[in-house]
């Protein structure tokens, strides 16, 4: 590992952050899906997974990175990887405020099979307290549409790669093998 972000988040998942956000930690958040009713709680439907989370838009000059996204998710998914998106209109509204159109235009233009969820807000005051969470965990907000977090299985440690960084990029894609390399935590059991 010749690059200092790779050689950090290897670091992280021997010596895990301690445990920021919610009383269940960092994904014990609900979210209902793009353009559903229902909320999901991250914890639950990914515990013991790797995931990507990124804030999109639909009308950004990087909105084509929905196809390194998905071809990423369809690659990892048999391993424990998912790919979460959470549209975003912080960065000069450049997402369309109805979420059944972000939804038609993901699916349709990009092809995005993987979860996206409900739109949210990610910086500043304003940010859900995932986003909060995420800066506290990395300290780095978004400072633009496609900002990405690595967050380990062990829903702790989290890594931090901005706009600018394509889905394909060897150090992401890196990043993403070490996470899945560590097996999972074990299930905690009910006493």
């Amino acid at each position: 590992m010749n690059h200092p972000r790779r050689l950090l988040f290897a670091l992280a998942l021997l010596f895990p952050l301690a445990v920021v956000g919610a009383k269940g930690g960092l994904l014990d958040r609900s979210f209902r899906p793009l353009a559903g009713k229902t909320p999901i709680n991250l914890q639950q439907a990914y515990a013991g997974k790797v995931l990507l989370v990124v804030n999109t838009a639909s009308k950004c000059g990087f909105t084509p990175q929905f196809e390194g996204l998905e071809a990423l998710q369809a690659k990892y998914k048999g391993k424990g990887f998912a790919v979460l998106g959470f549209p975003s209109g912080d960065f000069r509204e450049q997402e369309f405020t109805d979420e059944k159109q972000i939804q038609e235009f993901c699916t349709l233009t990009y092809g995005v099979k993987f979860p996206m969820f409900e739109k949210v807000h990610v910086k500043g005051d304003e940010a859900t307290p995932l986003y909060k969470d995420l800066l506290v965990a990395t300290g780095e907000a978004p400072k633009w549409n496609f900002h990405k977090y690595l967050i380990a299985r062990d829903g702790r440690t989290v890594t931090s790669f901005g706009t600018r960084t394509k889905p394909d990029d060897k150090d992401l894609v890196a990043a993403i093998e070490t996470a899945l390399a560590v097996p999972a935590p074990p299930a905690k059991t009910a006493r």
